[in-house]
């Protein structure tokens, strides 16, 4: 029973984050005249990586992107779910989850550097990319908190290194 409920926070948690982050750059875009540039620009990017070129096909790099950004913030949600769960055991695992929005905020980065997608980096403003992660965390962090009441005292005495 506790399994399914942290693969059922963790499921939730990460489809918040990821819709918060999508909607957030769907916005962005709308506000610039281009509906769907970040994904169509991710995805094609990462589509890239295997050789194949979709020349002004706007579809398929947004459903693959898609797909990958929701499957990427499904496992952070599980991964973060299970963190909580643990902290009802350990609680100093909690300072963990600070280091994972600093993961959040490289992660992006790193993963262009990685495929040398340096126009991509060059195409997204940081501060949107920030806003976005600080936006998901948020929306993440505020369900399981509302699922974990007991998270915030948690995470204070965990903090001060009180057991």
């Amino acid at each position: 029973m506790l399994r399914n409920r942290v693969v059922r926070e963790g499921l939730v948690s990460g489809l918040i984050g990821a819709t918060a982050v999508a909607v957030w750059f769907f916005i962005v875009d709308v506000m610039e005249g281009r509906p769907l540039h970040t994904p169509q620009l991710l995805g094609g990017a990462v589509l890239s990586v295997t050789g194949a070129h979709f020349g002004d096909t706007l579809l398929v790099p947004v459903i693959g992107y898609t797909l990958i950004h929701y499957a990427a913030f499904v496992l952070t949600g599980l991964f973060v779910a299970k963190v909580v769960q643990t902290s009802d055991d350990s609680p100093t695992v909690l300072v963990g989850l600070f280091l994972l929005f600093a993961v959040f905020e490289v992660g992006f980065y790193a993963m262009c550097v990685v495929l040398s997608m340096f126009d991509v980096i060059g195409a997204l403003a940081w501060y949107q990319i920030g806003a976005a992660n600080i936006l998901a965390s948020a929306s993440m962090g505020s369900y399981l908190w509302y699922r974990h009441p007991e998270f915030v005292p948690r995470l204070s005495s965990a903090l001060r290194g009180v057991r």
